[in-house]
């Protein structure tokens, strides 16, 4: 630990002391897919008791209406966890952002529910990477400034979402307000396992066309008809055809018709785009546009287009450059060697930047096969990535951005 303060060193030794591999354990036991609302309570509580030893005032956040277009076209509202929000010295003369998410991908049915140890020492579970151990790393991290003589000079809000891994749609907003008046921000994200960093991000936008066109026999009368599925495969044939190096458009499934004997009358297009900048989300949005005013007219048929550009591309600007210069050269004092790359993957470090908040995204541990039964973390990572924090935290609470 070369070219670390007193104070540093102490923060160092705090984080490394805190339990973080029994908390991972523990939190990651419990089943908190996006959609158990029974886990992502029980998890939301063991959250509220393990961050209650930071100062500050816990609550509870009732998540935002969402809709949600279902196979039958129906527009209908999704329910969602409660999110976590805590907000510590609000009037300090420096003040953070740190977030995370309680939700895995892994549903209450999912094959997907324990955890083993592998022979490398490797910790395999479901979410023990993403984000369980990067919550258990930003607790030993405040913990850790926290027990500092700086601790007074920093405020922070820290945000806990149930509903990351399906958009954050629902904690979007709390994340815009959570954002708001912070120098810097961190996100516990799970580094990649050789510990490099997301750098810049594309952005992504998900949308549900519905098609409501005409049924009719398709022997007797097929001319009195207007084929809905007919339709949405032409939008998503239009759209496919703009893609490019700058902006990835993946028509992912329609859903309608029924019957070989019966022209369709509804279909539902889902399609995702990622777009690298603002320009090309505007470029995209008018091909939308463009493509379902001329399929409507030229079908005959009557479009819905719900959903929208919800994560922003996160390019890294001046303030980003500046926070990712401090997390390496904390990180060389460290012995850790910090890189980043490119990504095209997004997550809330899209919204804090669209927030005008300089964000580092990837603050968690080391891990890697996320999103799937082989996902794993590596153990050793939830001191190392711990001490980052804490060494980043308490130079930006010393003026150093």
């Amino acid at each position: 630990m070369r070219g670390l303060t007193p104070i540093e060193r102490d923060a160092v030794d705090t984080a490394g002391a805190a339990p973080m591999l029994a908390q991972v354990e523990a939190w990651a036991a419990v089943n908190s897919g996006t959609r158990n609302l029974a886990g992502l309570a029980t998890m939301a509580g063991l959250l509220g008791d393990a961050f209650a030893s930071l100062p500050g005032e816990i609550t509870l956040v009732e998540p935002t209406p969402v809709d949600n277009v279902g196979a039958d076209g129906v527009v209908s509202a999704i329910e969602h966890g409660k999110h976590l929000h805590l907000v510590v010295r609000p009037d300090a003369p420096v003040r953070m952002l740190f977030t995370g998410h309680m939700d895995t991908v892994y549903p209450v049915d999912h094959a997907f529910q324990s955890l083993q140890w592998l022979d490398d020492g490797r910790l395999n579970g479901p979410g023990v990477a993403d984000m369980k151990g990067g919550l258990a790393v930003m607790l030993a991290a405040l913990q850790a400034v926290e027990a500092s003589p700086l601790a007074a000079r920093i405020g922070y809000d820290v945000v806990i979402n149930s509903d990351e891994e399906t958009g954050s749609f629902s904690s979007a907003a709390l994340l815009a307000r959570a954002a708001h008046g912070k120098v810097a921000a961190l996100t516990y994200e799970p580094a990649l396992a050789d510990g490099t960093l997301a750098g810049a991000r594309g952005g992504t936008g998900n949308f549900s066309i519905i098609v409501h066109g005409r049924s009719a026999h398709a022997g007797r009368n097929p001319e009195d008809g207007r084929n809905a599925l007919v339709a949405a495969a032409d939008i998503a044939v239009r759209l496919s055809k703009v893609r490019g190096p700058r902006l990835a458009v993946n028509p992912a499934r329609i859903e309608g018709g029924g019957p070989n004997n019966v022209v369709p009358d509804l279909a539902i297009l889902r399609i995702n785009f990622r777009p690298a900048t603002l320009d090309d989300i505007a470029r995209a949005q008018s091909h939308i546009d463009s493509a379902v005013a001329m399929v409507a007219a030229e079908h005959d048929v009557r479009i819905e287009v719900h959903g929208s550009f919800n994560r922003p591309p996160k390019p890294i600007d001046d303030g980003a450059a500046r926070l990712f210069d401090l997390v390496k050269a904390s990180g060389a004092d460290l012995g850790l060697d910090i890189a980043w790359k490119a990504t095209g993957g997004v997550c809330d470090g899209n919204n804090i930047a669209a927030a005008g908040v300089p964000v580092v995204d990837t603050m968690g541990v080391r891990g890697g096969a996320i999103h799937s039964t082989d996902e794993f973390m590596i153990p050793d990572s939830l001191a190392e990535r711990a001490a980052l924090s804490a060494v980043t935290i308490v130079r930006i609470a010393e003026g150093r951005l």
